[in-house]
């Protein structure tokens, strides 16, 4: 039987591949591409998923944080960000939620740019962990490996993981990462940050024993705490976007120019959110879509077409696996309309 490992370099090289084809492209799929991603296509398919499901109501807000009951379950928005730096809209883009475990991906991020990909795979692991995202059954079953970054034990141990000689500084370097993914200065919400903490014993139990077998080195409740406030940050539909098309970019934001993540690691963030990114949903989502992808319980989610867009969509209405109802549709509605699944190549006319 192939080890869990083996998947997990599969993952990684198919990213890869996907992301070294999209970005060199064929003479004629380039003309393809391009008329797919003209302006006026791309406007037009997000106008289309508008209509198409903003009227829909499956879904409930997530409760079991108090704050995030209380958010409008009405925004809708949706955003795509190209990676030549285009911006289209469509719908609710400037209101506000928390960002919750989309911060997940770029914390971890960080850590890779710290440190290089092995020390997040050596430490809690990229493998999905086939139990719920706060499972603490998954965190005994491997003493705390075999994880991913974007489960809450590997999250949290990630998050541990950020250098800083002080939680302040450990803090600001978070915060500031994330905004200059964002292309702008971020901000915690400060009610949804103090209601979380008031509930996140779980967290703090995961942490403690992530701290026991070794993968948390020093101070599980700093992290957690740290944790906690990474995912209060209030974002927006166009900041989470633009945070994928930065991803889609090769690691370099396409509003701002700014190098954020050395483009030869962004196949490994990759990897994991096309894995692991939509919680146990994350099959279904990458069998239907193709898209790394990675949601909140917030209500956004982001995907990333490597070398063409990243894609955000803002809806606070989860399924049961709790993933944006609304969001889920739209992304896959727009990439779909516009060529977006890396894996769906046209094959290459060769002359007889």
């Amino acid at each position: 039987m192939m080890s869990r490992n083996y998947f997990s370099a599969f993952a990684a090289v198919l990213v890869a591949i996907a992301m070294a084809a999209m970005s060199t492209p064929a003479p004629a799929r380039e003309a393809a591409g391009a008329d797919l991603l003209s302006p006026v296509s791309v406007q037009a398919a997000l106008d289309s998923a508008y209509v198409q499901f903003k009227d829909l109501k499956e879904g409930a807000n997530a409760d079991y944080i108090p704050a995030l009951a209380k958010v409008d379950s009405n925004i809708f928005g949706i955003v795509l960000v190209t990676t030549d730096g285009r911006v289209y809209t469509k719908g609710d883009v400037t209101s506000e939620v928390s960002i919750q475990s989309i911060s997940k991906v770029f914390t971890m991020a960080k850590v890779i740019e710290e440190q290089g990909p092995a020390a997040i795979e050596s430490n809690m692991g990229v493998d999905a962990t086939g139990q719920v995202f706060n499972s603490i059954n998954a965190v005994e079953q491997y003493k705390g490996a075999e994880m991913n970054a974007m489960v809450n034990p590997g999250a949290i141990t990630a998050t541990s993981m950020v250098s800083g000689s002080s939680r302040e500084e450990i803090w600001n370097k978070i915060l500031d990462y994330y905004s200059d993914f964002a292309g702008r200065k971020l901000s915690v919400n400060q009610e949804v940050f103090k209601s979380e903490s008031e509930t996140n014993q779980r967290n703090q139990a995961i942490a403690m024993l992530m701290y026991a077998y070794g993968h948390i080195k020093a101070d599980p409740l700093r992290a957690t705490d740290i944790y906690t406030e990474q995912c209060s940050v209030n974002v927006n539909a166009k900041d989470l976007a633009t945070m994928a098309g930065t991803l889609a970019n090769g690691g370099t934001n396409p509003l701002t120019g700014k190098v954020v993540l050395q483009s030869s690691y962004v196949p490994n963030v990759l990897a994991v959110m096309a894995t692991a990114g939509l919680y146990d949903d994350s099959g279904k989502w990458l069998y239907t879509t193709g898209l790394p992808g990675k949601s909140g319980v917030g209500g956004g989610i982001i995907a990333v077409s490597p070398g063409k867009f990243g894609i955000a969509v803002i809806s606070p209405p989860l399924d049961a696996a709790g993933n944006s109802v609304k969001a889920q549709k739209a992304i896959a509605a727009v990439s779909n309309a516009l060529g977006g699944n890396p894996y769906a190549v046209t094959p290459t006319s060769r002359g007889k």
